[in-house]
């Protein structure tokens, strides 16, 4: 479903910038028919266990590397011991398009070769705590994708999770990107607003997929 008035980009904090809209209804099918590919395997997605007990409302399935709290492996050692899906080229270039287009520079997409995605799928009761992306080595962009329902989504600072933040909400097909100064800022999932995605195009009636790619700046494995 098209936005009855066009949504303007946003850039929250330097180096963070949103694209309403970036993926189109073609490209959202074919990513949606990827995660449901790797959701189906070699490792499954599954509710992550803290180390202090908690469980995580999302589900989440690895591409390339595993993330497990808070370190990265090939092997999904708390699921099924498993080697996780091979991460595809498609998608390194699917990142370095939106490096692109989201810094408005030809160049903003040389050098960056991600290696993992975390896919999340956020049901409609599904939260995502304030926190920062820092297990990885590297400090490259994160690039994040949205399929699905609409969410409110937290973008806060790199000094703590209070204030100054902004909440934008992300809707199927939009970009989020944040390198540079922001790269570490926290962020969270706030809510996720029930039935606002098209079934039509995700193929589901209700919920979202998130896909983050990030580079880890580990190597071989």
């Amino acid at each position: 479903m098209s936005a009855l008035f066009p949504r303007p980009r946003l850039t929250p904090a330097p180096g963070a910038v949103h694209v309403p809209g970036w993926l189109d209804e073609e490209r959202q099918r074919e990513l949606v028919a990827a995660c449901r590919e790797w959701a189906r395997g070699p490792v499954p997605m599954r509710h992550t266990r803290l180390p202090g007990g908690g469980v995580m409302s999302v589900r989440t399935v690895c591409v390339g590397w595993h993330w497990l709290p808070y370190r990265y492996s090939r092997t999904a050692d708390d699921v099924n011991g498993a080697r996780v899906a091979a991460f595809p080229g498609w998608l390194a270039e699917l990142g370095r398009e939106a490096l692109r287009d989201a810094y408005e520079d030809p160049a903003a997409g040389d050098g960056y070769d991600p290696d993992t995605a975390l896919v999340n799928f956020y049901d409609g009761a599904a939260r995502m705590g304030m926190h920062q992306d820092k297990d990885e080595r590297s400090s490259a962009p994160v690039v994040s994708l949205s399929v699905g329902d609409t969410c409110v989504f937290r973008f806060g600072n790199p000094e703590g999770r209070g204030r100054p933040y902004t909440d934008v909400e992300l809707s199927s097909g939009d970009l989020f990107v944040f390198g540079g100064p922001s790269r570490f800022a926290y962020h969270g999932v706030v809510r996720v607003l029930p039935g606002t995605g098209d079934p039509s195009v995700t193929g589901m009636a209700c919920g979202r997929i998130n896909v983050t790619l990030r580079m880890t700046g580990l190597a071989g494995g």
